[in-house]
């Protein structure tokens, strides 16, 4: 396997792509490309599950979040993305519960029990999303988190323009 760099829309191009949970970059990439599928995929994968339209998502609070500054102050990036979870919350508590679907190879990302994501991995370090039932994983490096943010974005309708822009101020 190789190591490719990619601009940052690029790479949350590739990411909003998504079909369903745990779809590789390459796999997608061969879909958005037509490649016949690799050798090593099984004859008898299930078919992946249609997910259901979701209305878009109401960008009042991540707008006025990224107009307010308030992510440029922080220096953190585990901060930001703490406040940018904690605003995906509020601005749409139904939709954000699609963050347990959201998983790495191994890893549990978000639970509502931090038991599940200690379980998931030696070192997790899970902490609650401010204001929100859910915890969620921080010993990711800021590409990870970008990329939790840019599928949770994806999952709950927000657009491509304004998920970019999020994922870039993490």
């Amino acid at each position: 396997m190789k190591t490719i760099e990619l601009d940052d829309d690029l790479y949350f191009f590739i990411a909003s792509q998504t079909r369903h949970i745990g779809e590789s970059a390459s796999d997608i990439l061969r879909r958005l490309l037509e490649q016949p599928a690799s050798a090593r995929v099984p004859a008898t994968v299930e078919p992946a599950v249609q997910a259901q339209p979701v209305a878009p998502a109401d960008a009042m609070g991540l707008q006025a979040l990224l107009d307010s500054g308030a992510l440029q102050q922080e220096e953190k990036s585990i901060n930001r993305f703490m406040l940018v979870l904690s605003t995906l919350y509020r601005d749409n508590p139904e939709s954000f519960t699609q963050a347990t679907e959201i998983k790495g190879r191994k890893r549990v990302y978000f639970s509502q029990d931090p038991e599940a994501l200690r379980a998931s991995g030696s070192t997790t370090k899970p902490k609650q999303v401010p204001d929100t039932p859910f915890w969620v994983i921080t010993n990711t490096n800021t590409s990870r988190k970008q990329n939790m943010v840019a599928q949770l974005m994806a999952s709950m309708g927000y657009n491509e323009d304004l998920t970019a822009r999020v994922c870039g101020a993490v």
